[in-house]
């Protein structure tokens, strides 16, 4: 088996690119089992977030593996294999293996050290287990992850005055109208990222910020966690009114298409009236085209980077720390990803020792008689699987435990012959 990730990312790929790969939770089942059904992939997880596309697969073939996850992602997107192919990478195993520790730490982000992304993997985790996706191997590299994520948050500086993608949004917008305090912001969406672009729109001075959603209830519980800030709420279908009273706009919605576009800006805008939009959604939630109109300025995620740059510096030998961690993590996975090459001759060792113990078992209880058999099977039933497990555990820890590949290997080739282990049957173990 081989593990394999095959994606991309806002180091690849651009956000019109990376927004026709996106795939929307709702939609993660089905293409969950779209990918299960290629022949050449047992296991399968999905990470989609607005900057990156990735999907992990183990395969008994990795080359045919990969081939059908690139056309599942060709038919996906609608690009034809040779543009699509350009803006992919594909790592295998051992670099696939360490590209999930690195995402789940933050440090292949956007923004270095940001702390969304590792609950984003937490969650892909949850629905490939969920949807049937994952298997033992991926379930086991998840968790490696998790844990490296979490250990690279709490062991160093990383995270400390990290900025999200939505502080760097408001970042941006503070450098272009120098005042927020004297802008009418209005925000599109009420989930986490909207939250976050409340919290630090307040803590740069904002005071007029209008919430615009198509759920009420989930505004007011944002709104709900900023008790002392006077939040303006709005249903979606006020969009326009209340972007026509803007001066900034956010968009953070998870649609698919967008929510705003030339003609529908040109409807409800005055002629000299000036307008930014910051849109940090992938698939986007604003149309290119709104950049034609010549008071509009229009920034998306990939816009972001100028100021992300900024902030980089100051936490890249924290990151040298964090890849050190996260090293430990691999070589973790690795001992047990090793450790599955025991797995066939350790179970068909525990199988040729329970056919002896029935056999022999049943041997014994006839002699026995009936009546002492009924009365006393149980207990003999647990004393002799407690022998044979007990001989077998020091021979099975210290064969998982090796970690000399060649060692390893010549010790199983050891308990095969001593115990004549037949090959065709480890094989139908493996």
């Amino acid at each position: 088996m081989n593990i394999a990730v095959i994606g991309l990312s806002h180091k690849t790929a651009p956000v019109e690119v990376r927004e026709k790969l996106s795939i929307p939770e709702p939609l993660l089942e089905s293409a969950l089992a779209h990918l299960r059904s290629y022949p050449h992939v047992d296991e399968v997880a999905i990470l989609s977030t607005c900057n990156r596309l990735e999907i992990y697969i183990v395969s008994s073939e990795a080359e045919q593996g990969v081939s059908e996850v690139r056309q599942f992602l060709s038919e996906h997107s609608k690009l034809p294999l040779h543009v699509l192919r350009q803006h992919l990478f594909i790592l295998l195993h051992q670099d696939a293996v360490m590209h999930l520790m690195r995402v789940a730490a933050g440090l292949d982000s956007l923004v270095l050290g940001e702390g969304q992304i590792l609950a984003q993997v937490k969650q892909t985790h949850k629905l490939g287990q969920q949807y049937n996706g994952i298997g033992s191997i991926l379930n086991r590299l998840f968790k490696q992850a998790l844990t490296a994520g979490k250990r690279v948050r709490t062991e160093t500086s990383i995270g400390t005055g990290a900025v999200s993608i939505s502080s760097a949004a408001v970042e941006l917008a503070q450098m272009k109208v120098q005042n927020l305090a004297a802008c009418q912001v209005a925000i599109v969406g009420a989930g986490k990222m909207s939250r976050l672009l409340v919290q630090h729109l307040l803590s740069k001075g904002a005071v007029q910020i209008s919430i615009l959603n198509r759920s009420s209830r989930r505004s007011e519980e944002l709104a709900s966690q900023f008790k002392d800030a006077e939040l303006q709420l709005y249903p979606l279908s006020e969009m326009m009114a209340v972007i026509a009273n803007s001066n900034i706009v956010f968009t953070s919605t998870a649609s698919t298409e967008p929510l705003l576009n030339r003609s529908k800006l040109e409807s409800v805008l005055e002629p000299h009236r000036s307008l930014m939009l910051f849109d940090i959604s992938v698939p986007r939630n604003v149309d290119a085209d709104v950049n034609d109109l010549e008071n509009v300025q229009a920034f998306n995620v990939d816009d972001l980077k100028a100021v992300v740059a900024q902030n980089q510096e100051s936490r890249r030998q924290m990151a040298r720390e964090a890849e050190s961690l996260l090293e430990e993590e691999v070589e973790g996975f690795d001992v047990w990803w090793r450790s599955l090459e025991t797995v066939p001759t350790i179970s068909c060792l525990r199988d040729k020792m329970e056919t002896i113990r029935s056999q022999e078992l049943e041997k014994a209880l006839s002699r026995l008689g009936t009546e002492f058999a009924e009365k006393h099977q149980e207990v003999i039933e647990a004393l002799t699987r407690g022998i044979v497990n007990k001989i077998l555990h020091d021979p099975m820890v210290q064969l998982r435990a090796q970690q000399d590949i060649e060692a390893r290997r010549r010790a199983m080739q050891s308990l095969q012959m001593l115990f004549n282990l037949d090959a065709i049957s480890v094989n139908q173990n493996t």
